[in-house]
């Protein structure tokens, strides 16, 4: 988790608003992925927060 101490409302709400925002990406390609391999949809998830990393590692970005 990042942690800021900023007092400025607006960093801060920007930091809650990405969050948000990369949270629902995240649960609505969980959702296309789950749909498009197994045909239904299960509450958790397939791809995993270990599966973007390892991903995203492979690529070089992170």
């Amino acid at each position: 988790m990042a942690v800021t101490t900023s007092k400025n409302f607006v960093l801060r709400f920007f930091y809650f608003a990405f969050a948000c925002l990369l949270y629902s990406i995240w649960r609505a390609v969980d959702l296309l992925a789950q749909v498009e391999l197994t045909g239904e949809y299960d509450r958790s998830p397939i791809v995993t927060a270990n599966t973007v990393l390892t991903l995203l590692k492979q690529t070089g970005i992170g």
